[in-house]
């Protein structure tokens, strides 16, 4: 097993609500859970406003040793965001994407491994419906769903882009990454 893998098993940035956008006003908890409860760590952060900055110090504040809590996110709050332990390993880096708006693209925070299905929510901000929605990949209308709900089976890595979904009466959410990764042999 290489060192990258390694470090995931150690180390993994999880985030509640589990989704790479998010509403203004909204909150949101990050936790860096590890095998090795002694190691140590350090959730850090890059936004327009800061860089390589510190839970708890910098932003954000540790109800718990092992979390992170926004309670009102902003726009500013948008960037990424990694655990990081005393050694200098790191887990995986998750996006997240503050919206002003009234429309937001639901997608997974970490990579979809092919084969399996991806389900994509195009959400507003109140009130909470299922409304017809565009969705789009790399600035190319795929389909409209009735419902705002768009899955895509058995994805492969053909599928890995940037999406973002439209609702008429209400707008467009910002673009989001989809990241595919594919199973261990495989190229």
């Amino acid at each position: 097993m290489d060192q990258t893998a390694l470090q995931w098993l150690l180390f993994r940035l999880t985030v509640s609500p589990n989704r790479s956008q998010l509403f203004e006003d909204e909150s949101v908890s990050l936790s860096c859970e590890e095998d090795d409860s002694s190691a140590g760590w350090t959730l850090r952060r890059n936004t327009t406003t800061d860089t390589r900055a510190d839970c708890g110090a910098d932003w954000g504040e540790q109800p718990a040793g092992s979390s992170c809590k926004i309670n009102y996110i902003f726009t500013w709050d948008s960037g990424v965001y990694w655990c990081e332990s005393r050694e200098g390993s790191t887990s995986s880096i998750i996006n997240i994407t503050v919206s002003g708006g009234s429309v937001i693209l639901q997608s997974p925070v970490l990579p979809v491994m092919e084969g399996h299905d991806v389900t994509l929510h195009c959400q507003t901000k109140s009130p909470p419906s299922k409304l017809p929605a565009d969705f789009y990949k790399d600035g190319s209308l795929i389909r409209t769903e009735p419902t705002g709900h768009m899955t895509i089976h058995h994805v492969t890595k053909s599928d890995e882009g940037l999406y973002k979904c439209n609702i008429s009466s209400h707008g467009e959410s910002p673009p989001s990454w989809i990241s595919v990764t594919v199973k261990e042999g495989e190229v």
